[in-house]
């Protein structure tokens, strides 16, 4: 999926998108990323590209998608998280630091049902902004897409932790259409 199909679908419902803005950020994490490869052997780049697809799907706003685009680069990558603030300002920044925060947080494959609710909680109380696990659903969407890369005792963690967890959320908050694919 290029760059253009994003910002066609963002420019449908968000006509003053400053497109050089979305630009820039992905430009950004694409040099970040450079050399980066999925396990499926495609440039880093394409992931955080199809989970800004599915953000903007719930038609977020232009700092969330921004963000996006930026949510593995302090964690994957040498560029900091004040390099993202001096390029791209500090609710950007907020919203890639608190990402980044969320994704340090661990499940256990034997976790008891208590924690997980703890576990739940924590990422529903502790991000300050709505917008951050929004960011976080999304990005759990498009690795859930491509979970076959993986081996399949990480891929039966991941789906484990995606449906106590990040399912649960996505229906919390009353994004059906992600809790539904997340299911799926």
């Amino acid at each position: 999926m290029p760059l253009s199909a994003l910002l066609k679908r963002t420019k449908t419902y968000l006509p003053s998108l400053n497109e050089q803005r979305l630009r820039e950020a992905y430009f950004f994490a694409a040099e970040c990323h450079k050399g980066q490869t999925r396990m499926d052997g495609s440039p880093y780049i394409t992931h955080p590209l199809a989970v800004c697809m599915n953000l903007a799907e719930l038609q977020v706003d232009e700092d969330k998608l921004v963000a996006c685009l930026l949510h593995d680069v302090p964690e994957d990558t040498c560029c900091t998280i004040q390099e993202v603030e001096e390029k791209f300002g500090k609710k950007v920044a907020f919203l890639v630091d608190g990402v980044t925060k969320l994704t340090k947080v661990k499940y256990r494959h034997d976790m008891a049902e208590r924690q997980i609710e703890s576990l739940k909680k924590f990422f529903l109380h502790s991000a300050k902004a709505l917008r951050i696990i929004l960011i976080k659903l999304a990005d759990r969407l498009h690795n859930m897409s491509t979970l076959q890369h993986v081996r399949q005792e990480k891929q039966l963690r991941i789906a484990k932790e995606t449906m106590e967890i990040y399912t649960p959320i996505a229906n919390l908050l009353g994004i059906w259409g992600i809790k539904s694919q997340l299911e799926d």
